[in-house]
């Protein structure tokens, strides 16, 4: 992913510890940790992690109880982070994560939302035995209640038809930016990190995470099915207003575009028209321009962190946002 190749990220080892710490008895449980060890998915988050803590100084060896609790660190943010989805699919009604049936449509509600608390209760238990324990469970669970606030709020928004942006920035941290905060920053507890340098990390991770979800949002609207891979239009269809729906609701045709979010997009064309619209006012571009935005911002905040592979492949996860742009 990062092209240098001394660099540790989630491999085999990572999948083995994972797979570990999910073992159960019962069997369900113990079929939808396999599950996800198996399907994998891109790792983003455990990677923040791994290549945060190198960019600290910490080095993978065998038998090294540091990297060893770096691990369990990587693990226990996709702990968090998986457990949150066996819980947004069921929300959604989704079919399928990560090519493979959904969770709750294969063992049914109550496995899959109790599979995910288990997921959360091996994360108590992970954290515990780590240095700092205590400062990392106070930011594990502050993440967790914004996750769960941004989720809740989305809904929220939706049924009192709210469009501001101020809701959106408070939807789109808890959805994906908080994680990847926590997931850049906590190292830097982990390792016993000066202060000035988990603010920078808090900071990369917030920032890139912004600009990862404004990016998928901006594809939702402007993007082509065959290319990301689910209907084009699904935010409007949700009454969801995304950042450049935001812009045209601050423009000539607010009224127009208002009307097809609080009919969730349902008349033919409601969609076309929108994305029409986005792309003739600059709507599209204005969004481009702040993802660029985060994303340069996320970067000038390693600065703080001394040069490195580790600092560079961190940053160049923020510079794939611009360039996705082109």
């Amino acid at each position: 992913m990062t092209g240098v190749a001394d660099l540790c990220v989630p491999d085999v080892t990572f999948d083995a510890r994972l797979r570990e710490v999910l073992r159960s008895d019962v069997e369900f449980i113990e079929l939808i940790g396999d599950d996800l060890v198996a399907a994998g998915g891109k790792r983003v988050r455990p990677t923040l992690v791994l290549l945060a803590a190198q960019a600290l100084g910490a080095r993978p060896s065998v038998g090294s109880g540091a990297w060893s609790d770096v691990l369990d660190l990587g693990v226990g943010v996709e702990l968090l982070h998986s457990a949150s989805l066996l819980h947004d699919d069921l929300i959604d009604d989704a079919d399928t994560r990560r090519g493979q049936q959904a969770a709750f449509r294969r063992f049914g509600n109550v496995v899959s939302v109790m599979s995910g608390d288990f997921m959360l209760s091996r994360l108590l238990v992970l954290l515990s035995g780590l240095p700092g324990g205590p400062v990392l469970t106070r930011m594990f669970g502050q993440t967790a209640s914004v996750i769960c606030e941004g989720e809740v709020l989305q809904f929220q928004l939706a049924a009192y038809q709210e469009y501001e942006l101020r809701y959106y920035l408070q939807v789109i941290h808890g959805k994906t930016a908080a994680l990847t905060e926590l997931a850049a920053s906590a190292p830097a507890v982990l390792l016993g990190a000066p202060a000035h340098v988990q603010a920078a990390l808090a900071t990369f991770g917030r920032e890139y995470g912004m600009a990862f979800q404004m990016q998928d949002d901006l594809l939702d609207l402007s993007g082509e099915e065959a290319v990301i891979g689910k209907p084009v239009g699904g935010d409007l269809r949700e009454g969801k207003a995304t950042l450049p729906v935001l812009t045209l609701l601050e423009g000539p045709h607010a009224a127009e575009v208002r009307g097809v979010l609080e009919r969730r997009a349902a008349q033919p064309g409601d969609v076309e028209r929108v994305r029409a619209l986005a792309a003739q006012s600059g709507a599209l571009e204005r969004t481009r321009a702040e993802i660029r935005r985060r994303a340069q911002l996320a970067i000038e905040a390693l600065g703080a962190l001394p040069a490195s592979e580790a600092r560079e492949a961190l940053a160049r996860l923020a510079q794939r946002e611009i360039d996705r742009l082109n």
